[in-house]
């Protein structure tokens, strides 16, 4: 168990300053107001995610370790995003479209809800 922890930790390490690097290199060379260094890092984030979990279902061709450190560790590190689009094709696989729909609509409009309510928290105090 410790092991799979320190995977995932270091794994969690390299995500987050891609993620950084990326986000801060994209944002220097377009200079641009429109998020293009968090979508960019989305849809890598989504690709990688979907071709570990494609080796790791297929024949075992990497290993649970392997799969823990970059699923879980590096593309959580480098984007929570990879797991949601991972989640809503799943859903959409085994539960239909409804479930998909909740589970997309319900994130996106409570996530922005959430965001919005943390902002004025300040307001509280």
């Amino acid at each position: 168990m410790l092991r799979t922890l320190l995977l995932i930790g270091m794994g969690g390490f390299l995500g987050s300053v891609s993620r950084f690097l990326i986000g801060q290199g994209l944002h220097r060379l377009f200079d641009t107001i429109f998020p293009i260094g968090t979508m960019t890092v989305n849809i890598v984030g989504s690709f990688i995610i979907g071709v570990v979990y494609s080796l790791a279902e297929r024949d075992n061709l990497i290993s649970p370790e392997v799969r823990m450190f970059l699923a879980v560790g590096f593309c959580g590190g480098f984007t929570t995003f990879s797991s949601f689009a991972f989640d809503k094709l799943n859903l959409l696989k085994d539960s239909g479209f409804l479930y998909l729909s909740m589970y997309l609509g319900g994130s996106v409009f409570l996530g922005l809800l959430a965001v919005y309510l943390g902002t004025q928290i300040h307001k509280l105090f």
